[in-house]
């Protein structure tokens, strides 16, 4: 299989996971879980399409995608009926989305003959896009737009990584997962730290 298909499909099985439990924190429905579960698995890639003019999104032409999101959905039903799912395992589940998904996208951008800030941008898209649906349909700010989240940056800087050392000529696949490492580490050690950007301070009268 196909990196960026691989990249994809684990990014679409924990972002899934990560949609069924806010879902499931919110007392949805079954379908409510299964529509959060798929609308947090896949909207960063059908954004992502849409964007760059790839019709049709991929998981019309590949609805193993989909598959896997609702699959991912049962399991974590299923866990939840037995066990209490760890506080912060949505937390964790998002963050190995992001960068699942960051790479993967920035890595088919590539492919298909964009370059770097293209790049940057899309992967972005492909990893928060997701997220921001998932939570603004669970009734919750995005962790995009929270104060004191580093979000976004961490996919800035991992797609950054990836792209600098490409441009060293570190092959791809290390790359990769060097920037998916990136990804991952710093939205731990965000969360684990509560570290974030500073707010923009703005002069009052």
């Amino acid at each position: 299989m196909e990196l960026v298909f691989v990249l994809d499909l684990l990014g679409v099985a924990v972002f899934a996971v990560s949609g069924a439990l806010a879902a499931l924190r919110k007392r949805m429905d079954l379908l409510g879980v299964f529509v959060i579960a798929a609308v947090t698995a896949l909207g960063g890639g059908t954004v992502r399409d849409v964007l760059l003019d790839r019709h049709p999104v991929v998981w019309v032409t590949e609805p193993t995608f989909l598959y896997v999101a609702l699959a991912a959905a049962v399991l974590t039903i299923l866990y939840t009926r037995f066990r209490d799912a760890p506080e912060n395992a949505l937390a964790v589940a998002d963050a190995l989305g992001l960068g699942f998904f960051v790479i993967s996208g920035a890595r088919l951008t590539l492919e298909l003959g964009y370059t770097g800030v293209i790049v940057v941008f899309m992967g972005t898209t492909t990893g928060v896009v997701g997220g921001v649906l998932r939570d603004i349909l669970s009734a919750q700010v995005p962790l995009i737009l929270r104060k004191g989240e580093l979000y976004a940056t961490t996919a800035i800087v991992g797609v950054s990584a990836y792209l600098f050392l490409l441009w060293v000529g570190v092959p791809d696949v290390v790359a990769g997962g060097l920037g998916m490492v990136t990804v991952v580490g710093l939205r731990f050690a965000a969360i684990a730290w509560k570290i974030g950007l500073p707010v923009v301070p703005m002069r009052t009268e």
